[in-house]
Protein backbone atom coordinates (compact mmCIF):
# COMPACT_ATOMS: atom_id res chain seq x y z
CA UNK A 1 0.00 0.00 0.00
CA UNK A 2 2.80 2.44 1.00
CA UNK A 3 4.74 1.58 -2.15
CA UNK A 4 1.70 2.67 -4.19
CA UNK A 5 1.14 5.92 -2.28
CA UNK A 6 4.76 7.12 -2.41
CA UNK A 7 5.01 7.78 -6.19
CA UNK A 8 1.53 9.30 -6.11
CA UNK A 9 2.57 11.73 -3.39
CA UNK A 10 5.76 12.62 -5.28
CA UNK A 11 3.80 13.37 -8.46
CA UNK A 12 1.30 15.47 -6.49
CA UNK A 13 4.11 17.41 -4.82
CA UNK A 14 5.80 18.10 -8.17
CA UNK A 15 2.49 19.29 -9.60
CA UNK A 16 1.88 21.65 -6.63
CA UNK A 17 5.41 23.08 -6.86
CA UNK A 18 5.07 23.57 -10.62
CA UNK A 19 1.74 25.37 -10.10
CA UNK A 20 3.30 27.65 -7.47
CA UNK A 21 6.19 28.36 -9.85
CA UNK A 22 3.75 29.42 -12.57
CA UNK A 23 1.93 31.66 -10.08
CA UNK A 24 5.21 33.40 -9.23
CA UNK A 25 6.01 33.93 -12.91
CA UNK A 26 2.56 35.40 -13.55
CA UNK A 27 2.43 37.50 -10.40
CA UNK A 28 3.33 40.70 -12.24
CA UNK A 29 0.81 39.91 -14.98
CA UNK A 30 -2.27 39.76 -12.76
CA UNK A 31 -4.91 42.39 -13.38
CA UNK A 32 -6.90 43.63 -10.36
CA UNK A 33 -9.79 46.10 -10.33
CA UNK A 34 -9.30 48.36 -7.32
CA UNK A 35 -12.33 50.58 -7.83
CA UNK A 36 -15.01 51.51 -10.37
CA UNK A 37 -17.09 54.66 -10.35
CA UNK A 38 -20.37 54.85 -12.28
CA UNK A 39 -21.82 58.21 -13.28
CA UNK A 40 -25.21 59.44 -12.15
CA UNK A 41 -26.27 62.58 -14.08
CA UNK A 42 -28.15 65.38 -12.38
CA UNK A 43 -31.93 65.11 -11.97
CA UNK A 44 -32.59 67.90 -14.47
CA UNK A 45 -31.47 65.49 -17.19
CA UNK A 46 -34.04 62.80 -16.40
CA UNK A 47 -36.40 61.78 -19.17
CA UNK A 48 -39.78 60.25 -18.32
CA UNK A 49 -42.46 58.73 -20.54
CA UNK A 50 -44.08 62.12 -21.18
CA UNK A 51 -40.83 63.69 -22.37
CA UNK A 52 -39.95 60.62 -24.44
CA UNK A 53 -43.26 60.87 -26.24
CA UNK A 54 -42.81 64.61 -26.75
CA UNK A 55 -39.37 64.09 -28.30
CA UNK A 56 -40.81 61.56 -30.73
CA UNK A 57 -43.79 63.68 -31.64
CA UNK A 58 -41.84 66.90 -32.21
CA UNK A 59 -39.74 65.23 -34.93
CA UNK A 60 -41.15 66.89 -38.06
CA UNK A 61 -39.64 64.24 -40.32
CA UNK A 62 -41.87 61.50 -38.90
CA UNK A 63 -45.28 60.67 -40.30
CA UNK A 64 -48.17 58.80 -38.63
CA UNK A 65 -46.73 55.34 -39.25
CA UNK A 66 -43.26 56.28 -38.01
CA UNK A 67 -44.73 57.93 -34.90
CA UNK A 68 -46.72 54.83 -34.08
CA UNK A 69 -43.78 52.50 -34.77
CA UNK A 70 -41.42 54.46 -32.53
CA UNK A 71 -43.89 54.85 -29.66
CA UNK A 72 -44.58 51.12 -29.72
CA UNK A 73 -40.82 50.48 -29.67
CA UNK A 74 -40.53 52.64 -26.54
CA UNK A 75 -43.40 50.70 -24.95
CA UNK A 76 -41.48 47.43 -25.44
CA UNK A 77 -38.04 48.80 -24.59
CA UNK A 78 -37.96 47.84 -20.89
CA UNK A 79 -36.90 51.38 -19.92
CA UNK A 80 -38.39 53.18 -16.90
CA UNK A 81 -39.09 56.75 -15.92
CA UNK A 82 -35.67 57.85 -14.64
CA UNK A 83 -33.08 57.46 -17.40
CA UNK A 84 -30.92 60.39 -18.49
CA UNK A 85 -30.21 62.26 -21.74
CA UNK A 86 -27.80 65.10 -22.63
CA UNK A 87 -28.79 68.69 -21.94
CA UNK A 88 -29.31 69.57 -25.59
CA UNK A 89 -32.10 66.95 -25.78
CA UNK A 90 -33.77 68.24 -22.61
CA UNK A 91 -33.56 71.76 -24.03
CA UNK A 92 -35.21 70.68 -27.32
CA UNK A 93 -32.05 71.33 -29.33
CA UNK A 94 -31.49 67.88 -30.84
CA UNK A 95 -31.70 69.46 -34.32
CA UNK A 96 -29.03 72.08 -33.61
CA UNK A 97 -26.33 70.30 -31.61
CA UNK A 98 -22.96 72.05 -31.37
CA UNK A 99 -19.46 70.83 -30.64
CA UNK A 100 -19.77 72.57 -27.28
CA UNK A 101 -22.72 70.27 -26.42
CA UNK A 102 -20.57 67.22 -27.15
CA UNK A 103 -17.67 68.50 -25.07
CA UNK A 104 -19.94 69.47 -22.17
CA UNK A 105 -21.48 65.98 -22.11
CA UNK A 106 -18.00 64.41 -21.90
CA UNK A 107 -16.65 66.90 -19.32
CA UNK A 108 -19.59 66.45 -16.95
CA UNK A 109 -19.14 62.70 -16.88
CA UNK A 110 -15.35 62.38 -17.00
CA UNK A 111 -14.41 64.96 -14.40
CA UNK A 112 -17.20 63.96 -11.99
CA UNK A 113 -16.27 60.27 -11.96
CA UNK A 114 -12.51 60.76 -11.99
CA UNK A 115 -12.68 63.28 -9.14
CA UNK A 116 -14.64 60.74 -7.09
CA UNK A 117 -12.31 57.89 -8.06
CA UNK A 118 -9.14 59.72 -7.00
CA UNK A 119 -10.78 60.91 -3.78
CA UNK A 120 -12.10 57.48 -2.74
CA UNK A 121 -8.95 55.51 -3.59
CA UNK A 122 -6.34 58.01 -2.44
CA UNK A 123 -4.43 57.44 -5.67
CA UNK A 124 -2.87 60.56 -7.19
CA UNK A 125 -3.31 61.32 -10.93
CA UNK A 126 0.50 61.45 -11.15
CA UNK A 127 0.66 57.78 -10.14
CA UNK A 128 -1.28 56.67 -13.23
CA UNK A 129 0.86 54.81 -15.78
CA UNK A 130 -1.81 53.90 -18.36
CA UNK A 131 -4.94 55.81 -19.45
CA UNK A 132 -7.51 54.33 -21.84
CA UNK A 133 -10.60 56.21 -22.98
CA UNK A 134 -13.28 54.62 -25.16
CA UNK A 135 -16.13 56.62 -26.73
CA UNK A 136 -17.41 55.01 -29.90
CA UNK A 137 -19.10 57.91 -31.66
CA UNK A 138 -17.01 60.97 -30.80
CA UNK A 139 -13.42 61.79 -31.72
CA UNK A 140 -12.04 65.16 -30.59
CA UNK A 141 -8.72 66.80 -31.36
CA UNK A 142 -6.82 66.96 -29.06
CA UNK A 143 -8.16 63.63 -27.87
CA UNK A 144 -10.17 63.03 -24.72
CA UNK A 145 -7.12 61.36 -23.16
CA UNK A 146 -5.16 64.58 -23.71
CA UNK A 147 -8.01 66.52 -22.13
CA UNK A 148 -7.77 64.31 -19.03
CA UNK A 149 -3.97 64.50 -18.87
CA UNK A 150 -4.19 68.30 -19.02
CA UNK A 151 -6.92 68.57 -16.38
CA UNK A 152 -5.13 66.34 -13.84
CA UNK A 153 -1.55 67.25 -14.83
CA UNK A 154 -0.48 63.65 -15.29
CA UNK A 155 3.13 62.60 -15.90
CA UNK A 156 4.71 63.14 -19.30
CA UNK A 157 5.41 59.40 -19.67
CA UNK A 158 1.82 58.25 -19.08
CA UNK A 159 0.75 55.84 -21.82
CA UNK A 160 -2.55 57.00 -23.36
CA UNK A 161 -4.95 55.20 -25.70
CA UNK A 162 -8.05 56.77 -27.25
CA UNK A 163 -10.48 54.19 -28.71
CA UNK A 164 -13.43 54.96 -30.99
CA UNK A 165 -15.88 52.87 -33.01
CA UNK A 166 -15.74 49.86 -30.66
CA UNK A 167 -19.44 49.83 -29.75
CA UNK A 168 -21.05 48.56 -26.58
CA UNK A 169 -18.30 46.05 -25.83
CA UNK A 170 -15.55 48.68 -25.67
CA UNK A 171 -14.98 48.55 -21.90
CA UNK A 172 -13.89 44.89 -22.08
CA UNK A 173 -11.66 45.72 -25.05
CA UNK A 174 -10.10 48.50 -22.96
CA UNK A 175 -9.53 46.09 -20.08
CA UNK A 176 -7.87 43.64 -22.45
CA UNK A 177 -5.60 46.43 -23.67
CA UNK A 178 -4.61 47.25 -20.08
CA UNK A 179 -4.07 43.57 -19.33
CA UNK A 180 -1.63 43.31 -22.25
CA UNK A 181 0.23 46.52 -21.34
CA UNK A 182 0.62 45.19 -17.78
CA UNK A 183 2.72 42.33 -19.18
CA UNK A 184 5.52 44.81 -19.88
CA UNK A 185 4.90 47.16 -16.92
CA UNK A 186 5.39 46.05 -13.33
CA UNK A 187 3.65 47.61 -10.32
CA UNK A 188 1.56 49.90 -12.51
CA UNK A 189 -1.76 51.72 -12.23
CA UNK A 190 -4.22 52.09 -15.12
CA UNK A 191 -7.47 53.95 -15.59
CA UNK A 192 -10.18 53.00 -18.08
CA UNK A 193 -12.78 55.64 -18.94
CA UNK A 194 -15.81 54.31 -20.78
CA UNK A 195 -18.87 56.21 -22.00
CA UNK A 196 -20.81 57.13 -25.14
CA UNK A 197 -21.56 60.39 -26.93
CA UNK A 198 -25.32 60.86 -27.20
CA UNK A 199 -25.57 64.65 -27.69
CA UNK A 200 -24.49 64.86 -31.37
CA UNK A 201 -25.83 61.44 -32.36
CA UNK A 202 -29.57 61.80 -31.79
CA UNK A 203 -31.23 60.73 -35.03
CA UNK A 204 -33.86 63.13 -36.40
CA UNK A 205 -34.85 61.26 -39.54
CA UNK A 206 -37.65 58.85 -40.37
CA UNK A 207 -36.00 55.52 -41.29
CA UNK A 208 -37.24 52.81 -38.93
CA UNK A 209 -33.91 50.97 -38.88
CA UNK A 210 -32.22 54.10 -37.53
CA UNK A 211 -34.75 55.63 -35.12
CA UNK A 212 -34.66 52.60 -32.81
CA UNK A 213 -31.36 53.70 -31.27
CA UNK A 214 -33.13 56.75 -29.78
CA UNK A 215 -35.39 54.42 -27.78
CA UNK A 216 -32.61 52.63 -25.89
CA UNK A 217 -29.43 54.68 -25.64
CA UNK A 218 -29.08 56.95 -22.62
CA UNK A 219 -26.36 59.02 -20.91
CA UNK A 220 -23.98 57.33 -18.49
CA UNK A 221 -20.41 56.18 -18.03
CA UNK A 222 -17.88 54.52 -15.75
CA UNK A 223 -14.22 54.87 -14.73
CA UNK A 224 -12.19 51.90 -13.48
CA UNK A 225 -8.87 51.82 -11.63
CA UNK A 226 -6.76 48.73 -12.36
CA UNK A 227 -3.37 47.54 -11.14
CA UNK A 228 -0.97 44.60 -11.34
CA UNK A 229 0.58 45.34 -7.95
CA UNK A 230 0.37 42.08 -6.03
CA UNK A 231 0.82 44.01 -2.78
CA UNK A 232 -2.61 45.61 -3.36
CA UNK A 233 -4.40 42.32 -3.93
CA UNK A 234 -6.20 42.46 -0.58
CA UNK A 235 -7.53 45.94 -1.38
CA UNK A 236 -8.89 44.96 -4.80
CA UNK A 237 -12.55 44.36 -5.60
CA UNK A 238 -12.06 41.90 -8.46
CA UNK A 239 -9.38 39.88 -10.21
CA UNK A 240 -9.57 39.46 -13.98
CA UNK A 241 -9.36 35.71 -14.61
CA UNK A 242 -10.18 35.30 -18.30
CA UNK A 243 -11.12 37.57 -21.20
CA UNK A 244 -12.18 36.35 -24.64
CA UNK A 245 -12.79 38.53 -27.69
CA UNK A 246 -14.64 37.38 -30.81
CA UNK A 247 -14.74 39.47 -34.01
CA UNK A 248 -16.90 38.54 -37.02
CA UNK A 249 -15.87 41.55 -39.11
CA UNK A 250 -14.70 39.30 -41.96
CA UNK A 251 -18.32 38.23 -42.55
CA UNK A 252 -20.16 40.86 -44.60
CA UNK A 253 -23.54 40.19 -43.00
CA UNK A 254 -22.11 40.66 -39.50
CA UNK A 255 -20.01 43.67 -40.46
CA UNK A 256 -22.97 45.48 -42.05
CA UNK A 257 -25.65 44.71 -39.44
CA UNK A 258 -25.08 47.91 -37.42
CA UNK A 259 -23.16 51.01 -38.35
CA UNK A 260 -23.28 54.79 -38.44
CA UNK A 261 -24.50 56.28 -41.72
CA UNK A 262 -26.55 59.02 -43.35
CA UNK A 263 -30.12 58.33 -44.46
CA UNK A 264 -31.64 59.32 -47.80
CA UNK A 265 -32.17 62.86 -46.45
CA UNK A 266 -28.54 63.18 -45.39
CA UNK A 267 -29.36 62.89 -41.67
CA UNK A 268 -26.76 61.07 -39.59
CA UNK A 269 -27.83 58.14 -37.46
CA UNK A 270 -27.03 54.60 -36.35
CA UNK A 271 -28.40 51.80 -38.53
CA UNK A 272 -29.63 48.54 -36.95
CA UNK A 273 -30.20 45.85 -39.59
CA UNK A 274 -32.41 42.77 -39.58
CA UNK A 275 -29.35 40.52 -39.64
CA UNK A 276 -28.29 41.83 -36.20
CA UNK A 277 -29.92 39.02 -34.14
CA UNK A 278 -28.31 36.30 -36.29
CA UNK A 279 -24.91 38.00 -36.15
CA UNK A 280 -25.15 38.43 -32.38
CA UNK A 281 -26.10 34.77 -31.93
CA UNK A 282 -23.22 33.58 -34.09
CA UNK A 283 -20.70 35.81 -32.29
CA UNK A 284 -22.02 34.68 -28.93
CA UNK A 285 -21.72 30.97 -29.81
CA UNK A 286 -18.17 31.39 -31.13
CA UNK A 287 -17.18 33.31 -28.02
CA UNK A 288 -18.61 30.71 -25.65
CA UNK A 289 -16.76 27.93 -27.50
CA UNK A 290 -13.50 29.52 -26.44
CA UNK A 291 -14.57 30.70 -22.99
CA UNK A 292 -16.40 27.59 -21.72
CA UNK A 293 -13.32 25.31 -21.42
CA UNK A 294 -11.56 28.06 -19.45
CA UNK A 295 -14.25 28.64 -16.82
CA UNK A 296 -16.30 25.45 -16.45
CA UNK A 297 -15.29 22.53 -14.20
CA UNK A 298 -13.94 19.40 -15.86
CA UNK A 299 -16.91 17.32 -14.69
CA UNK A 300 -19.32 19.59 -16.59
CA UNK A 301 -17.24 19.44 -19.76
CA UNK A 302 -17.06 15.65 -19.50
CA UNK A 303 -20.81 15.43 -18.91
CA UNK A 304 -21.45 17.54 -22.00
CA UNK A 305 -19.10 15.41 -24.14
CA UNK A 306 -20.58 12.12 -22.97
CA UNK A 307 -24.22 13.20 -23.32
CA UNK A 308 -23.51 14.73 -26.74
CA UNK A 309 -21.87 11.50 -27.87
CA UNK A 310 -24.84 9.37 -26.85
CA UNK A 311 -27.24 11.84 -28.45
CA UNK A 312 -25.35 11.53 -31.73
CA UNK A 313 -25.39 7.75 -31.45
CA UNK A 314 -29.10 7.82 -30.76
CA UNK A 315 -29.73 9.70 -34.00
CA UNK A 316 -28.43 6.76 -35.97
CA UNK A 317 -30.79 4.27 -34.34
CA UNK A 318 -33.98 6.16 -33.54
CA UNK A 319 -36.69 6.81 -36.10
CA UNK A 320 -37.33 10.31 -37.47
CA UNK A 321 -40.07 11.01 -34.93
CA UNK A 322 -37.82 10.35 -31.97
CA UNK A 323 -35.06 12.37 -33.57
CA UNK A 324 -37.34 15.38 -33.77
CA UNK A 325 -38.20 15.03 -30.09
CA UNK A 326 -34.63 14.54 -28.86
CA UNK A 327 -33.60 17.17 -26.34
CA UNK A 328 -30.83 19.58 -27.24
CA UNK A 329 -27.68 19.16 -25.17
CA UNK A 330 -26.31 22.33 -23.58
CA UNK A 331 -23.58 23.30 -21.15
CA UNK A 332 -24.57 24.27 -17.63
CA UNK A 333 -22.72 27.57 -17.19
CA UNK A 334 -24.08 27.90 -13.67
CA UNK A 335 -21.77 25.04 -12.66
CA UNK A 336 -18.79 27.41 -13.00
CA UNK A 337 -20.35 30.88 -12.69
CA UNK A 338 -22.07 32.44 -9.68
CA UNK A 339 -23.33 35.69 -11.24
CA UNK A 340 -24.16 36.79 -14.78
CA UNK A 341 -23.47 40.37 -15.80
CA UNK A 342 -25.21 40.71 -19.17
CA UNK A 343 -25.15 43.80 -21.35
CA UNK A 344 -28.59 45.48 -21.03
CA UNK A 345 -28.82 46.32 -24.72
CA UNK A 346 -32.56 45.82 -24.67
CA UNK A 347 -35.22 43.50 -23.31
CA UNK A 348 -34.92 41.20 -26.34
CA UNK A 349 -31.12 40.94 -25.95
CA UNK A 350 -31.40 39.95 -22.29
CA UNK A 351 -34.10 37.37 -23.00
CA UNK A 352 -32.07 35.85 -25.85
CA UNK A 353 -29.00 35.31 -23.64
CA UNK A 354 -31.20 34.04 -20.82
CA UNK A 355 -32.63 31.40 -23.15
CA UNK A 356 -29.24 30.44 -24.64
CA UNK A 357 -27.58 29.92 -21.25
CA UNK A 358 -30.74 28.52 -19.62
CA UNK A 359 -30.66 31.14 -16.88
CA UNK A 360 -33.31 31.91 -14.30
CA UNK A 361 -35.17 35.17 -13.81
CA UNK A 362 -32.97 35.86 -10.76
CA UNK A 363 -29.85 35.54 -12.94
CA UNK A 364 -30.98 38.25 -15.36
CA UNK A 365 -32.60 40.51 -12.75
CA UNK A 366 -29.54 42.83 -12.46
CA UNK A 367 -29.49 43.43 -16.21
CA UNK A 368 -33.23 44.04 -16.45
CA UNK A 369 -33.23 46.44 -13.52
CA UNK A 370 -30.25 48.32 -15.00
CA UNK A 371 -32.08 48.69 -18.31
CA UNK A 372 -35.15 49.95 -16.46
CA UNK A 373 -33.28 52.46 -14.28
CA UNK A 374 -30.44 53.70 -16.52
CA UNK A 375 -31.22 52.44 -20.02
CA UNK A 376 -28.52 51.27 -22.42
CA UNK A 377 -25.47 53.42 -21.63
CA UNK A 378 -23.41 51.55 -24.23
CA UNK A 379 -20.04 50.21 -23.08
CA UNK A 380 -20.52 51.36 -19.48
CA UNK A 381 -23.77 49.42 -19.01
CA UNK A 382 -22.01 46.33 -17.64
CA UNK A 383 -20.68 48.31 -14.70
CA UNK A 384 -24.13 49.54 -13.68
CA UNK A 385 -25.22 45.88 -13.69
CA UNK A 386 -22.20 45.02 -11.54
CA UNK A 387 -23.04 47.93 -9.24
CA UNK A 388 -26.56 46.57 -8.77
CA UNK A 389 -25.17 43.20 -7.65
CA UNK A 390 -22.84 44.89 -5.20
CA UNK A 391 -25.54 47.22 -3.83
CA UNK A 392 -27.73 44.16 -3.24
CA UNK A 393 -24.82 42.59 -1.27
CA UNK A 394 -24.76 39.53 -3.49
CA UNK A 395 -21.02 39.54 -4.24
CA UNK A 396 -19.04 37.43 -1.77
CA UNK A 397 -15.36 36.55 -1.66
CA UNK A 398 -14.49 33.84 -4.16
CA UNK A 399 -17.62 34.33 -6.30
CA UNK A 400 -17.21 34.34 -10.08
CA UNK A 401 -18.91 36.84 -12.40
CA UNK A 402 -19.39 36.31 -16.12
CA UNK A 403 -19.58 39.53 -18.16
CA UNK A 404 -20.97 39.37 -21.69
CA UNK A 405 -21.16 42.30 -24.12
CA UNK A 406 -21.76 42.92 -27.82
CA UNK A 407 -20.55 45.63 -30.18
CA UNK A 408 -20.63 46.83 -33.77
CA UNK A 409 -18.17 45.17 -36.09
CA UNK A 410 -19.63 42.63 -35.17
CA UNK A 411 -18.12 41.66 -31.82
CA UNK A 412 -18.89 39.62 -28.74
CA UNK A 413 -16.55 40.05 -25.78
CA UNK A 414 -16.70 38.28 -22.43
CA UNK A 415 -14.67 38.00 -19.26
CA UNK A 416 -14.68 36.18 -15.94
CA UNK A 417 -14.05 38.16 -12.76
CA UNK A 418 -13.29 36.72 -9.33
CA UNK A 419 -14.57 38.63 -6.30
CA UNK A 420 -11.57 39.25 -4.03
CA UNK A 421 -13.51 40.30 -0.90
CA UNK A 422 -17.11 40.69 0.25
CA UNK A 423 -18.67 43.76 -1.39
CA UNK A 424 -21.62 45.88 -0.32
CA UNK A 425 -21.07 49.46 -1.55
CA UNK A 426 -24.35 51.08 -2.57
CA UNK A 427 -22.52 53.07 -5.29
CA UNK A 428 -24.73 54.70 -7.92
CA UNK A 429 -27.69 52.55 -6.76
CA UNK A 430 -27.57 53.67 -3.13
CA UNK A 431 -30.68 55.86 -3.15
CA UNK A 432 -32.95 53.51 -5.09
CA UNK A 433 -31.70 49.91 -4.75
CA UNK A 434 -34.33 49.07 -2.11
CA UNK A 435 -37.03 49.79 -4.68
CA UNK A 436 -35.69 47.10 -7.04
CA UNK A 437 -36.98 44.79 -8.21
CA UNK A 438 -40.43 46.37 -7.86
CA UNK A 439 -43.18 44.08 -6.61
CA UNK A 440 -45.24 45.06 -9.62
CA UNK A 441 -43.26 45.94 -12.74
CA UNK A 442 -45.16 48.93 -14.12
CA UNK A 443 -44.47 50.03 -17.69
CA UNK A 444 -45.18 53.80 -17.75
CA UNK A 445 -44.90 53.90 -21.53
CA UNK A 446 -47.47 51.14 -21.91
CA UNK A 447 -49.86 52.95 -19.56
CA UNK A 448 -49.53 56.16 -21.51
CA UNK A 449 -49.55 54.85 -25.08
CA UNK A 450 -51.62 51.64 -24.85
CA UNK A 451 -54.55 53.58 -26.31
CA UNK A 452 -52.83 53.74 -29.66
CA UNK A 453 -54.39 51.96 -32.60
CA UNK A 454 -54.56 52.89 -36.24
CA UNK A 455 -57.92 54.68 -36.03
CA UNK A 456 -57.63 56.85 -32.93
CA UNK A 457 -53.93 57.50 -33.57
CA UNK A 458 -54.62 59.10 -36.90
CA UNK A 459 -57.28 61.27 -35.25
CA UNK A 460 -54.94 62.47 -32.49
CA UNK A 461 -53.20 65.18 -34.57
CA UNK A 462 -49.94 63.37 -33.65
CA UNK A 463 -49.71 65.27 -30.36
CA UNK A 464 -49.45 62.21 -28.14
CA UNK A 465 -52.84 62.75 -26.49
CA UNK A 466 -55.98 60.67 -26.67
Amino acid sequence: MMSFLFPTLIISLIFILFKKFLEILRRGQCCYILHYECYKPSNDRKIDSQMSGDIVLRNKNLGPQEHKFLLKAIVNSGIGEETYVPRNIVECRENSTTLADSVLEMDEFIFNTLDNLFKKTGISPKEIDVLVVNVSMLSLSPSLTSRIVNRYKMRENVKTFNLTGMGCSASLISMNLVENVFKSLKNAFAIVVTTESIAPNWYNGSEKSMILSNCLFRSGGCCMLLTNKNSLKSQALFKLKHLVRTHLGAIDEAHNCCFQKEDTQGLLGFFLGRSLPNSATRAFVENMKVLAPKILPVRELLRYIVVSFFQEMKKHFDDEKNNALSKKVSLNFKSGVDHFCLHPGGAAVIEAIKKSLELSEDDVEPSKMTLHRFGNTSASSLWYVLGYMEAKKRLKRGDSILMISFGAGFKCNSCLLEVVRDLEDGNVWKECVDDYPPKIMVNPFLEKYAWMNQENYQNSSYNGQK
